[in-house]
C-alpha cells in the first residue's frame, strides 16, 4: 500500500504511464515527449513493471535482436484515468480562482499543488496559455519542469497523433544513430511493416 501512495504522489510516474499509454513503447521516445532524463524513465518504468501498471514485451527483429516495448495494463489506465479526473477538477478550481481574481487564495491553491503542474500541461489537462496567464497573474516565474512541459505542448501541437507520429520519427532517429543495431531495427521495422516479404521468407 505505501508504495501505491507513493507512485500516487509523483507527478513524473504519471507523466511515464500517460506517454505509454499514447503509444510511447521505447524508452528513448517516452524521455523525449516527458522531457525526462533516460535513467529517470527507466527507474520508473521498473516500478510501474512491478506495480503490474504496464506490461512489457519482447519482440524479436529481423536478425534475431530482441527489442523491448511497454503497453498500459488495465490497471494502468484505470489508475491514470482516475488520477485525470482528480487533476482536471484541480484545474477548473484555478480557473475559476483565476476568473475570480482572487491573487491570495489562487496563490495559495497553486503552492499546494504545484507539484503536478507539469503532469497537468502534458497531459492537456491546463493549456500552456491558461498556466502562462495564471503565473503572470500571480507575479511568478515557471521552474523548469514547468517551462519543459509548454515547450513540449507547441513542439506536439497536433496532440496524441502528432506524439504518435513523433515516436515514430524518435524511434528512426534513434535506430539511426545506433548504427549496426539501428540498421538492423530499421529493417526489422520494415519488414514487419512490408509483411509480405518477411511472410515469404519465413514461409520458405
Amino acid at each position: 500500500m505505501s508504495s501505491n501512495n507513493n507512485f500516487n504522489e509523483s507527478p513524473n510516474h504519471f507523466m511515464v504511464l500517460d506517454a505509454i499509454s499514447r503509444g510511447m513503447k521505447k524508452i528513448d521516445s517516452i524521455a523525449k515527449v516527458t522531457k525526462l532524463s533516460k535513467d529517470e524513465v527507466e527507474l520508473i518504468i521498473n516500478d510501474l513493471r512491478n506495480q503490474k501498471l504496464i506490461n512489457a514485451v519482447v519482440k524479436k527483429g529481423f536478425f534475431g535482436n530482441k527489442k523491448t516495448e511497454f503497453h498500459i495494463s488495465e490497471t494502468g489506465l484505470k489508475l491514470l484515468d482516475s488520477k485525470k479526473q482528480e487533476l482536471s477538477h484541480k484545474s477548473q478550481r484555478l480557473q475559476q480562482l483565476y476568473e475570480t481574481g482572487n491573487r491570495g487564495q489562487m496563490q495559495s491553491y497553486m503552492d499546494d499543488n504545484r507539484m503536478w503542474m507539469p503532469m497537468m500541461l502534458f497531459s492537456g489537462i491546463m493549456s500552456m496559455v491558461m498556466f502562462g496567464s495564471m503565473m503572470a497573474f500571480m507575479g511568478m516565474a515557471m521552474n523548469p519542469a514547468e517551462s519543459a512541459q509548454t515547450e513540449g505542448q507547441v513542439d506536439e501541437s497536433g496532440g496524441s497523433g502528432a506524439e504518435d507520429s513523433g515516436a515514430a520519427s524518435d524511434t528512426g532517429a534513434s535506430d539511426t544513430g545506433a548504427s549496426d543495431t539501428g540498421d538492423t531495427g530499421g529493417f526489422s521495422d520494415m519488414g514487419a511493416d512490408g509483411g509480405m516479404d518477411t511472410g515469404g521468407f519465413d514461409s520458405f
